[in-house]
């Protein structure tokens, strides 16, 4: 039985991460985004002297976990069975009540729902994380919300997301905070990638000697706007564009209706010459760092904005769509002065301001490419390394302790 929210232990907390005892709630430590990042901010938090406990179900990162001196107990946290979900609730009530436990990290909306009661009878800090869902669920799911938005600290992967949550249950600004999700910059590095295999993809994808590549990565379909790019190509020949190649990389068998249209529509503007539609590449690192542009011409929010993350991590300028959490993920003018561009966020569907960006780009002499370049590479790195990551979860972190001095 959970016990009643009235008798509150009392309990001194610390003022920094030296001495605390952080407990993160994660649905699995497998391999993976939230997995991975769980445990390095684990490792983190026993570097800076805190006790990291992390309570999630099985995965080969638990024994990592336990080899740099971290603590893993065994949690179902996915099941949604209301009997095991308040199981849950027990277990975690019990398990605040006997440890001096001084933050409580719930990673997904599950994990809040079972902690919000739980933290409620101690003097633990509750820190939440907004899952990753299509933006409609999250309109349709804010409901379900109510406990991640009951954290002191909510930690959202982009303000977009988070705006379902905050509109209906009127989180204050000062207890949300952005922390995106994390890439893999060390691999998505172009010192990390073998010159012969950006000559052999360019090769494979028969862009001639010399061309300029506007790679448009994703699955072709029509969630992901690649159509949009077609009469933009037609314009900038009609401006007199030329020396340019456009490579649609992404799996073209699922919606081979849209890539029939996309075709006949570059035939009928007379540019089908210039398109490449060559499929599924497993080797994205090296597919970035073949392309000179990276366009994600999306139509609607995704569920991330990863793709544009890791082509500016391969020092690549993007030209995307102000659609969801892509335009967050850009340094673009008027957010910053164009002296700190690293790409170009456009409207949705709009084939004129998409051929704008693009001619913009492909002016650039070849020393103002090499600043952009450097740019993006430096703001990916900054923004959505897993070292970033880490950090900015910590600062909050502190913060909450802080807050009791």
């Amino acid at each position: 039985m959970v016990m009643s929210a009235s008798a509150k232990v009392e309990r001194e907390s610390p003022r920094s991460l030296a001495g605390a005892t952080v407990l993160q709630i994660v649905p699995s430590l497998r391999e993976g985004p939230v997995g991975q990042v769980a445990v390095d901010i684990a490792q983190a938090l026993i570097q800076a002297g805190a006790r990291a406990i992390v309570a999630s179900d099985t995965g080969p990162l638990a024994e990592k976990l336990v080899g740099f001196g971290g603590e893993w107990m065994s949690y179902p946290g996915t099941t949604f069975n209301p009997l095991k979900l308040r199981r849950n609730v027990e277990w975690l009530t019990k398990l605040l009540l006997r440890e001096p436990i001084d933050i409580v990290h719930a990673k997904s909306a599950g994990a809040a729902w079972c902690a919000l009661p739980a933290v409620e009878r101690v003097p633990a800090k509750f820190v939440t994380e907004l899952p990753d869902l299509p933006y409609a669920q999250m309109l349709l799911g804010a409901f379900h919300l109510r406990a991640v938005s009951s954290g002191d600290r909510v930690i959202v992967h982009s303000l977009f997301d988070a705006q379902p949550m905050v509109n209906r249950y009127k989180v204050p600004g000062t207890r949300i905070a952005v922390i995106p999700r994390p890439i893999d910059t060390r691999t998505f590095d172009p010192a990390a990638v073998v010159p012969s295999r950006v000559a052999a993809l360019r090769q494979s994808w028969g862009v001639p000697s010399g061309a300029r590549v506007v790679l448009i990565p994703g699955r072709v379909g029509p969630l992901n706007g690649q159509i949009t790019v077609v009469p933009a190509a037609r314009m900038l020949t009609e401006k007199g564009m030329r020396g340019a190649t456009f490579v649609v990389l992404g799996d073209d068998k699922r919606h081979p209706r849209y890539v029939q249209s996309m075709l006949r529509q570059a035939q009928a503007e007379n540019v089908h010459a210039l398109f490449r539609i060559v499929g599924e590449v497993a080797d994205m690192p090296s597919a970035l760092a073949a392309a000179d542009i990276v366009v994600v011409p999306y139509p609607r929010p995704p569920v991330t904005a990863r793709v544009v993350a890791e082509a500016q991590a391969m020092a690549r300028p993007v030209v995307t769509t102000s659609a969801g959490a892509l335009a967050e993920a850009v340094q673009a003018p008027p957010n910053v002065a164009e002296e700190f561009r690293t790409g170009w966020v456009v409207p949705p569907n709009d084939p004129a301001e998409l051929a704008r960006a693009l001619g913009e780009v492909l002016r650039y002499d070849d020393g103002a490419y090499r600043a952009l370049a450097l740019r993006a590479r430096k703001s990916a790195v900054y923004l959505f390394s897993p070292e970033s990551v880490v950090t900015a979860t910590l600062e909050v972190y502190n913060s909450l302790l802080r807050a009791d001095t």
